[in-house]
């Protein structure tokens, strides 16, 4: 499809910023306390009324009885905290909005939508390989002056690029993610008699102390095969660096390369030792990505120690008994190579159809005051770098934000995420698959890198 063969931002990442970005990271996640960042930004409540000037960031027009349908992956905890955003933006056009999730698969569920011609006029691909494939089939709508006057004032270079396609502006970033995170149980930690590991080696030697202590190491949440794909892009950026990275994401170098190799033979290791999966191989397979925060965190008992997964696991945490902050905490994923990765992933929001409401919409997320609404609800982190950072939840998010903002466009987005969708974006096949094929059998590294590569090909049409 070629589609992550078009420019993407944060290419030419340099030693010195990644460098502080990830000092900058390590530091917001000691929990130390802070005040909100500066910034030109709204301060308004999420109702809309009251800013500390007593005004909103952004006028929208009157929509009395449109109605418009959106579609995102978001379900349980998430879907909860985004219908209250869709609410505000009902409370101030009039509108009438109707969420529908779209499932993993968010191309396979659009384009059988786009085939009947009942399109959502709003859809939050959490793929930019997606986006761009969208953009690519003429399905999208451009932003509109307003729209994009909101992401000019809010928004970096780097995340308005992403959000591109030969040069025109289609999607806007609301919802970010840091996805280069271990979150851990304090108990557990505390019982074993382990700190914070520092690089991989601490981090491999942690988790057997933490075996021999009777409580299973790591929670992996399999049954997701994007999960999987945040573990190796963790491990290949710290190992092979951000050049190598870039040259996989476009399919420049074959998945059968040395340093992928090196990264499977990284995680077949942790994968393949007996007693550092909770539930070992075929549990993890099994289990979906809430249940392997959850079970983190949950009873006298949990059924692990860590789950590696981005900021937005403090949802799923919220499900339990554990505070954030205080049982649950969280250290940046240990550098493998030289430093530790930085690794973001995030959900632009794209108009299907040419309607005032879909622009209105596209506006309204692209302002200061829809970020705050889910800030203030927990379990979201926002690109726009005029939010308010006071409207976090809590420490732990108000630091993951901060470290994201300094990042500016230094950061390196999911490499899955960046590929054709039938290669990084769907359940059982392709990339998903193969790396669950992986977790099955860790040891057949060469078997893997070879269907890896049979697949990608295929994909990319080389």
């Amino acid at each position: 499809m070629g589609t992550s063969r078009t420019r993407r931002a944060g290419a030419r990442a340099t030693a010195t910023t990644r460098a502080a970005l990830a000092l900058a990271a390590a530091g917001a996640l000691t929990l130390t306390a802070c005040g909100g960042s500066g910034g030109d930004g709204d301060k308004s409540e999420g109702g809309g009324k009251g800013s500390s000037s007593g005004g909103v960031s952004v006028q929208l027009p009157k929509l009395d009885g449109q109605k418009l349908q959106v579609s995102a992956v978001w379900t349980g905890p998430e879907r909860a905290s985004f219908l209250k955003v869709l609410e505000e933006f009902e409370k101030r056009t009039g509108a009438t909005v109707d969420y529908i999730p779209s499932g993993d698969d968010m191309a396979g569920f659009i384009g059988s939508k786009v085939a009947g011609g009942g399109q959502p006029d709003v859809a939050f691909p959490p793929q930019v390989g997606v986006l761009r494939e969208f953009a690519r089939k003429g399905w999208l709508k451009p932003l509109g002056p307003e729209a994009k006057a909101q992401l000019a004032k809010n928004f970096s270079p780097g995340w308005r690029q992403l959000g591109s396609y030969d040069g025109t502006e289609y999607g806007v970033y609301y919802k970010a993610s840091n996805k280069s995170l271990v979150w851990y149980n304090t108990k557990v930690f505390k019982d074993a008699g382990v700190a914070e590991p520092k690089d991989w080696a601490e981090f491999f030697k942690t988790a057997q102390t933490i075996s021999d202590s009777g409580v299973p190491p790591v929670s992996v949440g399999g049954a997701d095969g994007w999960t999987l794909t945040d573990w190796f892009e963790n491990v290949y950026l710290s190992q092979a660096g951000p050049t190598k990275y870039d040259q996989l994401a476009q399919h420049k170098i074959k998945w059968t390369d040395p340093t992928v190799t090196q990264a499977l033979t990284v995680l077949s290791r942790l994968f393949g030792t007996t007693g550092m999966l909770a539930g070992g191989n075929s549990g993890a397979l099994q289990t979906q990505f809430p249940a392997s925060v959850t079970q983190t965190f949950s009873g006298d008992q949990p059924k692990a120690a860590m789950v590696s997964s981005a900021d937005y696991a403090a949802t799923n945490i919220a499900q339990t008994k554990a505070e954030v902050g205080t049982d649950a905490k969280v250290f940046p994923f240990p550098a493998v190579g030289s430093r530790s990765p930085v690794v973001t992933g995030g959900d632009a929001a794209v108009a299907l159809k040419d309607t005032k409401g879909a622009q209105a919409l596209l506006t309204f997320l692209a302002s200061t005051d829809a970020a705050k609404i889910w800030a203030q609800a927990g379990g979201f982190i926002s690109p726009n770098k005029e939010l308010d950072q006071a409207a976090y939840a809590n420490d732990t998010m108000r630091k993951i934000a901060e470290a994201l903002i300094k990042a500016g466009d230094d950061f390196r987005f999911d490499m899955s995420d960046q590929a054709p969708a039938s290669f990084g974006g769907k359940p059982g096949q392709g990339e998903w698959k193969d790396l669950q094929d992986f977790l099955k059998n860790p040891k057949d590294i060469a078997g893997t890198q070879k269907k890896l590569e049979q697949d990608a090909a295929k994909a990319y049409g080389s």
